[in-house]
């Protein structure tokens, strides 16, 4: 593998014929994230890595679970990569950052071990020499992005979202910011349409990606749940369920959709099916930096939810009122369409001219 010099900033960088994916797991989490990502289908892992999407650079992944090379020989792009050597990298971090700083004599979470000290190479380690010499470098998952369940009140660790180790300015050496792609777990082809954009960003075919104050993708989370749920109508006609399993609005079970900023009620899981309000699961607000803290207790009506249910009470009455003498109305057939042996849709003949049959008949006696 050849050692080429890749991410200075330039104002025209040249596109990136191969990019290698190193995905670290070693965070703490549960993979969940990539079992999530076997289920993206726009486009799927399987698309990218075939090279079946045209313009893409060839994509190499390097993934604890997918690879099938294990311990020192899976490692060695790793290292090469830590001494900047070999093909421009993409650096995706699954699992929040433990506070090393604080471990005690232990460690909190590790990949592989020194060469020479025989000793567990941390994940903090690994990001520190990784992320300086990454193309991009990007979070997945809400546990990597903004530390997740891990990083709840009361956890011995200590542990943070990548932004919040590297810092929120960080940038890597192509001028590329944390790029956050949050979820518990990501939904699927959410990432998935970020790696395509950044690869597509890479090859020279796509802009800086577009990304808000918090990292994420502008067009993946500016919306909240509640604007893009199927249930959203039941809400403004302040008609809410009471229990599980019922279609319409569940806001006063506990859903935090209002104020959400998720695409996944819009979207679904999988080939546009499922998603959590979309089956009737409350959305407990997994793709927010306060999660699950702020979001707790979960399944009891949000105190926001308290005051604007009660407030769209009256408005929502009479709304369905109107709407219900409105259907009354057009949930029927105009009264002209019947079988009966008369016309009575209004329609009316035009008029015979008279005066211009008989010039007609005397034109041609001459």
């Amino acid at each position: 593998m050849q050692t080429v010099p890749y991410g200075r900033k330039t104002n025209n960088p040249p596109a990136i014929a191969e990019v290698d994916v190193l995905w670290i797991t070693a965070g703490l989490g549960c993979d969940g994230d990539s079992i999530a990502i076997t289920a993206a289908t726009q486009p799927s892992l399987e698309d990218v890595l075939l090279g079946s999407i045209p313009g893409l650079p060839k994509v190499n992944l390097h993934h604890p679970v997918l690879s099938y090379s294990t311990g020192d020989e899976f490692l060695e792009r790793f290292h090469e990569a830590a001494e900047g050597k070999g093909n421009p990298f993409l650096l995706v971090i699954e699992g929040s950052i433990p506070n090393e700083q604080i471990n005690g004599e232990g460690f909190w979470a590790a990949m592989g071990t020194d060469r020479e000290t025989d000793q567990p190479i941390t994940t903090c380690r690994w990001i520190d020499q990784l992320a300086p010499h990454a193309w991009g470098v990007v979070a997945i998952g809400t546990c990597a992005t903004y530390g997740g369940i891990h990083a709840m009140e009361g956890n011995p660790t200590g542990c943070m979202g990548l932004p919040d180790y590297l810092g929120w300015q960080w940038k890597s050496e192509s001028g590329l910011p944390i790029v956050c792609v949050p979820g518990c777990p990501v939904q699927p082809d959410n990432f998935m349409e970020v790696l395509l954009y950044l690869l597509n960003q890479a090859a020279g075919r796509a802009p800086m990606i577009p990304l808000d104050e918090l990292l994420r993708p502008t067009w993946l989370f500016a919306a909240t749940v509640h604007e893009g749920c199927d249930r959203g109508g039941y809400y403004e006609q302040a008609d809410f369920a009471e229990h599980y399993g019922e279609h319409n609005c569940i806001v006063k079970l506990g859903c935090w959709g209002p104020v959400v900023q998720c695409n996944v009620g819009k979207r679904g899981w999988m080939n546009g099916i499922g998603g959590c309000p979309n089956v009737g699961g409350i959305c407990i607000g997994c793709t927010m930096p306060g999660f699950p803290d702020k979001f707790m207790p979960f399944m009891e009506e949000p105190p926001g939810a308290i005051l604007s249910t009660s407030a769209v009470v009256m408005y929502g009455r009479t709304v369905r009122a109107l709407r219900g003498f409105t259907r009354a109305s057009v949930n029927r057939e105009p009264e002209w369409r019947h079988s009966r042996p008369e016309l009575t849709t209004g329609y009316e003949p035009p008029a015979r001219s008279d005066a211009g049959d008989s010039s007609g008949s005397e034109d041609s006696d001459h």
